[in-house]
């Protein structure tokens, strides 16, 4: 049995993954430092570790806490890892910057949900209503193997699927092609473009529409584009006029060299900033 360590079992991350770790077939520590962590760990129905003693002794060590802190958590972690042991990151951030030991003789795998998509057919209130995944909806992961051998890349994997659970589809991916989707495509661009999106509702609601009418109307249009650019209505296309609206409306917002965010420069200036 791979003996498993949690750290930030009891953060926003980590009590999703804790959920589903408990159940698992693996033995798992959780560790957790905050008071208020540690309630929402012992409310899981587990009790908190000794990483003195939990962290020389595991197989894997899940890195649960924000990308800024990942750095000074690893620093005092990874070195008291056993040679052979897998340390594991929930986002690429960190490995990217540079912020993880050097040691050669573990490994390092990075995985990460896409979460739920908006394409989802849910039978359940409490899958439809799990946006984030992890709990009962569907969703798919990418992983990417940072360092270590061929039989770490399947250890990693069949965890992820595990913490991430239910998972469909398990993409490998590099770890610079896992920076353009997270940050630069699904916050600093995404992100951004969304949070354009609900100003622009709210501006037309400023200039007297009615909040509901606003509402049901924007998020009605944007199922129906979303559909029709990812493939959900074969055969589906913008009308005519939608297409020249589309045309002044990219040149009225967007600057003409805006696909510059996903170079590998810019990549790396969203992760030095972010951890």
């Amino acid at each position: 049995m791979k003996k498993v360590t949690l750290v930030g079992a009891g953060g926003k991350m980590g009590v999703r993954l804790t959920r589903n770790l408990k159940d698992s077939d693996y033995n798992v520590s959780y560790l957790e430092v905050s008071p208020e962590g540690i309630e929402r760990v012992k409310r899981n129905g587990v009790n908190v570790s000794s990483a003195d003693k939990a962290i020389p002794d595991s197989d894997v060590i899940i890195f649960a806490v924000p990308d800024v802190l990942i750095g000074k958590v690893a620093d005092e972690y990874v070195p008291k890892m056993k040679t052979g042991a897998m340390g594991m990151c929930l986002d690429p951030a960190a490995p990217l910057a540079g912020h993880l030991p050097k040691r050669d003789d573990i490994s390092y795998f990075v995985s990460h949900p896409s979460h739920p998509s908006v394409f989802n057919w849910e039978m359940t209130s409490e899958a439809h209503y799990d946006y984030f995944g992890g709990i009962a909806a569907k969703q798919s992961i990418v992983c990417a193997l940072v360092q270590g051998k061929e039989e770490d890349y399947n250890l990693g994997e069949k965890l992820a699927k595990i913490i991430y659970a239910p998972v469909t589809d398990s993409y490998r991916i590099t770890l610079e092609h896992m920076g353009m989707l997270e940050p630069a495509l699904s916050e600093t661009f995404a992100g951004s473009m969304i949070t354009v999106l609900k100003e622009g509702v709210d501006e037309i609601v400023a200039r007297g529409v009615p909040k509901e009418a606003a509402y049901e109307f924007f998020l009605g249009h944007i199922n129906i584009e979303l559909a029709l650019l990812f493939g959900q209505l074969p055969g589906g296309q913008f009308s005519d006029a939608a297409k020249k609206a589309i045309e002044i409306g990219k040149k009225l917002i967007f600057k003409e060299d805006w696909k510059k965010i996903f170079d590998k420069e810019s990549v790396n200036e969203q992760i030095q900033a972010i951890t």
